[in-house]
């Protein structure tokens, strides 16, 4: 990240499935919405209340355009960061317009309320390894157990 950008983490709910495109030069682009909408108690009535979303419009590069484009849809709960970008244009009437964007770093659906499959599979299509962390394969040895 370059010195003086403004970061952003986002959580929050596609608005629409991603639209998927690409430039002359070939690379993809992913342009898509997350509305992010807080959620507070009212201990009163005992029912959580929603408060007013905010619409973030977002882009994503390269191959993650392509991934964000193959695995979320309208409605998935995502967790992002990214870049605020700001961009100026002109009307064709003259006036001047401005509004702000997030530049997507990385994206993930998020699992507070739902579980996910992950492919597996790495952008050169091999599979990964075998999970060095699973104990079950690679039980601890009597002495070397880990300190936690």
């Amino acid at each position: 990240m370059a010195l003086g950008e403004t970061p952003i983490t986002i959580v929050g709910n596609l608005t629409a499935d991603p639209d998927l495109s690409f430039t002359k030069t070939g690379q993809a682009l992913a342009k898509f919405t997350v509305a992010s909408t807080p959620r507070t108690f009212d201990k009163d009535t005992g029912q959580w209340r929603d408060g007013n979303s905010t619409f973030f419009r977002c882009t994503a590069w390269r191959s993650l355009a392509e991934h964000v484009a193959e695995s979320l849809v309208k409605g998935s709960r995502v967790v992002l960061s990214g870049r605020i970008r700001q961009h100026d244009w002109q009307t064709p009437e003259g006036e001047n317009r401005s509004m702000l964007a997030v530049e997507v770093d990385d994206i993930g659906a998020s699992l507070r309320f739902t579980t996910v499959q992950i492919n597996g599979k790495r952008t050169n299509g091999t599979t990964p390894p075998d999970n060095p962390w699973n104990t079950a394969d690679n039980p601890a040895e009597p002495g070397n157990e880990p300190p936690f």
